[in-house]
């Protein structure tokens, strides 16, 4: 889009946090580039820094896509993120703990019943329970665009199992390994204290019926899926035991860990799976991946899950349309970050706008992800508007509607030099005790030229994100 705002050069002028990495760019031979670049991709795959895409044939494990330019935020902007994202979490958690005990923001007619209630992801399995501490997304992925020097917008919410954060925290390793006289030069503030605040984060978690440190364990469906990586990658880091479903065992109040030195008591499961496998008593009798008697244990203080089941409905992207309304609700204060405008499709005008508008406007489904299932209208044909025309209509609840925004750019290195890329952000917001995150997030860039799609089983990439301290 032309009309991008260019996070390196506004109105053709080179801004102050990128001065730094003019001469670097500028100094730095074609052929060398090349180098460090597939000293990058050996660095990936020595690492085993992969995710998978499926149904596309060949091997799933792809590489993932890394851009050397790293993109930076000054600490005065990213001291506005930061509490615009802390203001967030904190409102979507006091909504999840709302909805499934007195409810009162839909008793004051602030959010709509039924867009909580007919929820898929509304778990009735814990309604009426208190996790500790009240905390129902431990981890909140909260998706950024910029559209201006000082205009940042929320894409989405992600209070269920964020994905991405080790790509963020080896994204870093790589670049220090690879430049770190650019480090010796710039006042970058380190990210590698993520694995200790969210080890930190989790024990806050711990219920009541744990004495002493907590037994904490990363919960994964195993080896196949597309994020095993990371889930083997924090527990490491954080010097946990990944466990699947088949080593816990529920006996008597507690579960347990099956070790060689035999059972164990876990009190934290951070589970990376969704909700319908995580008890084949309570939830899907076909799962094979979970612990049967689990949710029993949880509703009677045996054991914290972390993020809590039920935290999808915060998920919804026609929920995200009401979170600044939760903010006013629960904290008594106006957002920080706006949200994208948008139009909820089970709503007979909305529905009527949408479908006039349609070559103009991004439509998504409410529960989808990954950039699947979703029009972006400017850059869609006749043929494919229509078809996802007769799909609005056959069931526009399952759909919102968002104007094409111009999101911002960033130098990312092409094969003919450097070229302006389309970027979102996700940081981690870690909710506990307190409320944390590290100066910096997961920056994906759209690699083809003109693209809005940055998720990486489409074509995108990652950057490094750096915030430069003062």
């Amino acid at each position: 889009m032309t009309n991008a705002f260019n996070e390196m050069y506004a109105g053709g002028a080179l801004r102050a946090p990128y001065r730094a990495l003019e001469n670097w760019q500028q100094t730095m031979p074609a052929e060398l580039r090349h180098l460090k670049q597939t000293e990058a991709e050996a660095l990936f795959r020595r690492f085993g820094i992969t995710f998978a895409v499926y149904g596309e044939g060949g091997d799933p494990d792809r590489l993932m896509p890394f851009d050397m330019f790293p993109r930076v935020f000054t600490a005065p902007e990213w001291r506005r993120l930061e509490r615009g994202i802390k203001q967030r979490a904190r409102a979507l958690n006091a909504f999840l703990a709302d909805i499934y005990d007195r409810a009162e923001i839909l008793r004051a007619g602030r959010i709509p019943a039924g867009i909580v209630h007919r929820n898929e992801a509304y778990e009735i399995a814990v309604a009426g329970f208190r996790p500790p501490l009240g905390v129902y997304s431990h981890v909140v992925g909260i998706d950024i665009v910029r559209t201006g020097p000082d205009r940042f917008h929320v894409l989405e919410d992600n209070c269920r199992t964020p994905s991405g954060v080790s790509y963020m925290l080896e994204n870093r390793e790589i670049m220090m390994r690879m430049f770190p006289q650019l480090f010796q030069e710039m006042r970058v503030a380190p990210v590698d204290g993520y694995a200790r605040l969210l080890k930190r984060t989790l024990a806050s978690a711990a219920p009541a019926k744990c004495t002493g440190d907590p037994c904490i364990v990363v919960l994964t469906p195993g080896a196949y899926n597309s994020a095993y990586y990371e889930h083997s990658f924090l527990a490491d880091l954080m010097g946990v035991d990944l466990v699947e479903g088949q080593d816990l065992f529920v006996e008597g109040d507690f579960v347990w860990m099956r070790t060689t030195e035999g059972p164990q008591k876990v009190d934290v499961i951070y589970r990376r799976i969704d909700d319908a496998f995580l008890d084949p008593l309570c939830f899907r009798p076909d799962s094979a991946l979970g612990v049967p008697g689990l949710m029993n244990v949880y509703r009677s203080g045996g054991v914290a899950i972390c993020s809590a089941p039920g935290a999808g409905v915060a998920d919804d992207k026609a929920v995200y349309v009401y979170v600044p309304e939760m903010i006013r609700f629960y904290l008594g204060e106006e957002p920080l970050l706006d949200n994208v405008p948008t139009w909820r499709c089970s709503e007979p005008d909305d529905l009527a706008y949408v479908l006039d508008r349609l070559g103009e406007l991004v439509v998504k489904e409410v529960h989808g992800s990954g950039g699947y299932g979703m029009l972006i209208g400017p850059r869609a044909d006749t043929a494919t508007r229509e078809a996802f025309a007769a799909k609005l209509r056959q069931n526009p609840a399952n759909y919102i509607a968002q104007p094409t925004l111009a999101l911002s750019t960033c130098p990312t290195f092409v094969e003919e030099g450097i070229a302006p890329r389309h970027v979102d952000l996700r940081p981690y917001c870690l909710v506990g005790e307190t409320v944390e995150l590290v100066p910096g997030g997961l920056t994906r860039v759209a690699l083809t030229e003109g693209s809005l799609v940055v998720n990486s089983s489409q074509g995108g990439g990652v950057k490094d994100t750096w915030v430069i301290a003062e």
